[in-house]
């Protein structure tokens, strides 16, 4: 059953309709008295509730009545309704343990998937803990293209599976090269979306100039050089699900306007008035800490709630050594195919060694490495020799490794640092350069520009 609270009768009544036509039963309440008297007699699974109950609509009123209902029935889910401009309001009700919020004047069929996520979810947290095995995992989900057998590993893959039929946004933290990429592609093909378009976006390779016209698209004229119509990114993945990896490198005024879309799932595309309408699941990936970034000024907190309903942490490398071997493995077979080479395999020796390597660049760079020594090695085994020559093939230098004493310098003029000494080692060749860092050209330019590193614009 779920609880209606609003001092508006028609908002009441037209929620409560809302919500018997897709079978849910309802009590309707139009104070925070009534409310909580209710709630003392039935046993609801939902709260929907408005912020304000008084003439000043300061919302201290609706968050003093989430509170209590937080202290009283801590396991029941309340999703809260406030204004546009009241934003600030739901973001402190977040952070007092709302599920989620969600704007007037609301879309229905938005609003309905709100509740059936919150619900689905709030019915999953109750399960019992059992004993996690890859091959079990691998029974229940699709998940074999990730490779790993390690317990925290397991853990995250069940919370995937089980949140993956949900419609509830993720967002993906993780060192680069962790395989973030491949966690959004588990939530895609474990849900109900899994026939429909699994768009990817490199927030991160988008200027703030083109973000509107490459994610909701442009009419012919719209700007000067609109010499054609174009689909944005939002309209190609819709009815399935959108990965936006980088979403931390996202500059204030875009993130204004990807707020907007995620906030009601309308969008009008550049040079067209008309609103469309989006039926979109929406995956987000960082490798910075955005609760950081948000205390810094630097990233909207209502952006940050609205992406991080579900929070997935992936372990580095590091993390799970065991792994490697099993890693190391996969990738040789593959390149097996590729390059012809059937009899390839690899030492004890050298999986063991590899198990004790330093790998900053986590999963990607141990694959860059098993590549590039199949591609160098003669013989069909491949020996921990074989790998130590290519790991030490590279622009780091062996005394470059250490990082700098804490307080001795800011994450930008590391990244300042290591930019120019790239820069550098690769005669300002900008594409090489941007792979060696592992960004797009788009992103390297914009780093350039930001710590005024000179390039020849014609590279």
């Amino acid at each position: 059953m779920i609880l209606i609270i609003d001092d508006d009768v028609a908002v009441r009544a037209s929620l409560s309709l809302l919500m018997k036509q897709s079978g849910y039963k309802t009590q309707q309440a139009a104070s925070p008295k009534e409310a909580l008297q209710l709630a003392q007699q039935h046993a609801f699974q939902l709260v929907i509730m408005d912020m304000n109950f008084s003439i000043d609509t300061t919302g201290h009123d609706g968050l003093r009545l989430l509170g209590q209902f937080k202290q009283r029935m801590p396991q029941v889910p309340v999703i809260l309704i406030t204004g546009w401009g009241s934003i600030n309001l739901a973001v402190e009700g977040m952070r007092l343990g709302a599920a989620d919020f969600i704007t007037k004047p609301w879309s229905n069929d938005y609003l309905l998937q709100a509740v059936r996520t919150t619900l689905s979810l709030s019915q999953q947290s109750g399960g019992t803990e059992e004993a996690l095995t890859r091959k079990k995992l691998d029974q229940q989900y699709d998940l074999g293209f990730i490779v790993g057998q390690n317990q925290e590993l397991l853990k995250l893959l069940k919370k995937i599976g089980q949140i993956a039929p949900t419609d509830a946004s993720v967002l993906i933290e993780g060192e680069s090269g962790t395989g973030k990429e491949l966690i959004a592609e588990a939530v895609h093909r474990n849900s109900g979306r899994k026939s429909q378009p699994f768009m990817k976006v490199n927030l991160g390779g988008i200027s703030s100039s083109l973000f509107e016209s490459e994610m909701f698209g442009h009419r012919r004229g719209a700007f000067t050089d609109a010499k054609a119509d174009r689909i944005g990114r939002f309209e190609l993945a819709n009815k399935g699900t959108i990965f936006l990896d980088e979403i931390g490198e996202l500059d204030m005024g875009s993130q204004v306007k990807l707020l907007r879309v995620l906030q009601d799932r309308t969008y009008e595309v550049l040079g067209d008035s008309k609103s469309r309408k989006l039926d979109i699941r929406v995956v987000c990936a960082t490798n910075r800490n955005l609760e950081q970034l948000v205390e810094e000024g630097k990233f909207r907190e209502d952006l940050f709630y609205r992406i991080n309903l579900i929070k997935v942490k992936l372990p580095s490398l590091r993390e799970r050594p065991d792994d490697i071997p099993l890693l190391v493995q996969y990738f040789v077979d593959n390149l097996k195919k590729v390059y012809h080479r059937p009899e390839l395999r690899v030492s004890q020796r050298a999986l063991q060694w590899l198990k004790e390597l330093a790998l900053p660049g986590n999963i990607r760079e141990l694959k860059n490495l098993v590549e590039r020594t199949v591609l160098v090695a003669e013989s069909e085994v491949l020996a921990a020799e074989d790998f130590q020559a290519q790991a030490q093939q590279g622009p780091v230098k062996p005394g470059d490794k250490a990082l700098p004493a804490v307080g001795t310098m800011t994450l930008d003029e590391m990244e300042a640092s290591m930019i120019r000494k790239s820069m550098g080692f690769y005669h300002n060749n900008i594409s090489k350069v941007a792979k060696a860092l592992g960004l797009s050209r788009a992103a390297l330019y914009r780093r350039l520009d930001k710590f005024s590193i000179p390039y020849d614009p014609a590279d």
